[in-house]
């Protein structure tokens, strides 16, 4: 992990969570395995209860997905808080994994993501993408979430450790608290968008 994506998972822990520093906050972090640092630290208040997700069993992982589509071993509306740092980019198709996302939070639950705009090529296993603010946008919008911040970093901040080539972008988003009616509308519309793309997959 480099040090711009940490720095900017503080902001975003300062500027939306802090006032409620005292409240039982369930945080799952999707693509949690510490290869070079996590995010664990930053979300340690007493309170919290901070789950790390991933693909494989490793340090920070706490759940392990057996689909990285279909997250059956995490529960719908069961989470407060879902954050998730340079891992969108490795996922092939991350817009079924955000509909997983949409899923998995409460009515009013917030969503953060980091991703690279830039780069170079770092494949684990793959590859697959870079974003752009739009691009965050229009992801939030697909899941019907609602965009607080889309932001990338274009500009060089001079750190130490050559964070600055990935030229991070930012989603933060939220999952809108609704009437019943449209709460199950938009919950089934999901469902159906799911499933759709899912259709054929192992």
């Amino acid at each position: 992990m480099h040090q711009s994506s940490y720095d900017k998972m503080v902001r975003f822990r300062d500027r939306f969570l802090c006032a409620h520093g005292d409240e039982p906050l369930l945080i799952y972090d999707l693509g949690s395995q510490d290869v070079n640092g996590s995010y664990r630290p930053i979300f340690s208040a007493p309170a919290w209860h901070y789950v790390g997700i991933d693909m494989a069993p490793g340090r920070n992982v706490d759940i392990v997905l057996h689909n990285p589509y279909v997250f059956r071993e995490v529960a719908s509306d069961s989470a407060d808080v879902v954050i998730s740092g340079q891992a969108f980019e490795h996922i092939r198709y991350f817009w079924i994994t955000i509909l997983e996302i949409a899923r998995i939070l409460k009515p009013g639950g917030i969503c953060c993501i980091l991703a690279p705009a830039g780069g170079p090529e770092h494949r684990y296993p793959y590859d697959c993408w870079r974003f752009y603010p739009d691009g965050m946008r229009a992801l939030a919008d697909f899941s019907r979430l609602e965009v607080l911040e889309a932001a990338t970093q274009w500009e060089n901040a001079g750190y130490a450790d050559d964070s600055d080539q990935w030229h991070d972008s930012l989603l933060i988003c939220r999952k809108p608290m609704l009437g019943f009616r449209q709460a199950l509308k938009s919950r089934f519309k999901r469902m159906l968008q799911h499933r759709a793309l899912t259709l054929g997959m192992g």
